[in-house]
């Protein structure tokens, strides 16, 4: 049964059991940071991303919410997937002047929870159209060296076009 490229993203329920970095996968923790900004006459909640932490090893898992400063922060931990059919938006993020891996976030009630984390942009941007918000941060150097080993061990994905022939003419020239 083949999953179209949402459900492969969403249904690692299986998470928890892989919190190791390995080939694939690498386990990523970081907050959530919410903030109360004025535009024009309405208040709106803006969210950004802190406290990226990398884990190699297995994690301490936290869930924890952090009011000391102004705005409210909630500590996630979500896993980095590679998927062999995304290393041509791999290579294209890499490629790019500033490498980015996406959080995409579920919004429901202005809190945020987020869904998934990836490094392909158009995975990220299919969930643009929705009730998500696609949050993004600068992609650390360990993660970009772990993604060209990745793309190395796999080879790289080229995508064939199909060539049209020169004398060829189409159905429409009436011949």
């Amino acid at each position: 049964m083949q999953l179209c490229d949402e459900d492969k993203h969403l249904n690692k329920g299986d998470e928890h059991k892989r919190l190791e970095k390995d080939e694939s996968s690498w386990p990523i923790a970081f907050s959530l940071r919410s903030e109360e900004k004025q535009v024009g006459r309405w208040t709106t909640l803006s969210w950004s991303i802190e406290d990226v932490e990398l884990y190699q090893q297995v994690p301490v898992i936290t869930a924890t919410e952090d009011s000391s400063r102004a705005g409210s922060t909630t500590h996630y931990e979500k896993t980095l997937f590679l998927y062999r059919d995304e290393r041509t938006d791999y290579r294209f993020n890499l490629s790019s002047q500033d490498p980015h891996l996406f959080i995409v976030c579920e919004v429901a009630d202005e809190q945020f929870s987020p869904l998934l984390i990836t490094a392909a942009q158009s995975v990220a941007s299919s969930y643009m159209d929705g009730d998500y918000q696609v949050l993004h941060i600068q992609m650390p150097l360990p993660i970009q060296a772990w993604m060209e080993a990745f793309i190395g061990r796999n080879g790289e994905l080229i995508e064939f076009k199909k060539k049209r022939c020169k004398d060829r003419k189409g159905r429409s020239s009436g011949q």
